[in-house]
């Protein structure tokens, strides 16, 4: 096995590599990106290896390697990490409710939610904080917003 590898040591490193990448992909979900810079340095080592660029020897493979390695990680290190510490934009999923018109059967205000019941669900219904109403009259046709868990966030429908 180790005469083969010696044989065949490009093949080796970019086998390698390609471990390493599917390792942190499948393993880590990216969370450690170690083993992506350490991949693309063994598939590098294998591609100068292979194009005769680097003697094909365990010494010259291995500084190869670590050289790749180090130079990978410095160039990518700051778009990995703004691609980390990216967040996304803090906006409210969107959902089929929104655009539910329906009529309150009880008066809601800012201090007092309603409820209303659709779909065999008990809903907490809320005047939304972009209307600049207290409250809101039983009989009121009124549209649904937003929503949060278990709360529909609603204006009238006239407004």
């Amino acid at each position: 096995m180790i005469e083969y590898i010696n044989n065949n040591l490009a093949g080796f490193w970019i086998f390698l590599g390609f471990g390493l990448l599917i390792a942190e992909v499948l393993v880590f979900g990216f969370g450690t990106i170690v083993l992506l810079f350490a991949g693309i340095g063994a598939i590098i080592t294998g591609l100068l290896i292979m194009a005769g660029l680097l003697p094909p020897g365990w010494i010259a493979s291995i500084a190869s390697f670590g050289i790749a390695t180090g130079i990978s990680g410095v160039l990518l290190w700051k778009p990995f990490k703004k691609l980390q510490s990216r967040t996304a934009a803090d906006q409210k999923p969107q959902s089929d409710f929104v655009g539910l018109k329906f009529r309150l059967d009880k008066p809601v205000s800012t201090s007092a939610p309603g409820s209303y019941r659709y779909s065999g669900v008990d809903w907490k219904v809320m005047i939304d904080p972009g209307s600049d109403l207290e409250s809101i009259e039983t009989g009121t046709e009124v549209e649904v917003i937003s929503l949060d868990v278990g709360v529909l966030r609603v204006k009238p429908v006239n407004e």
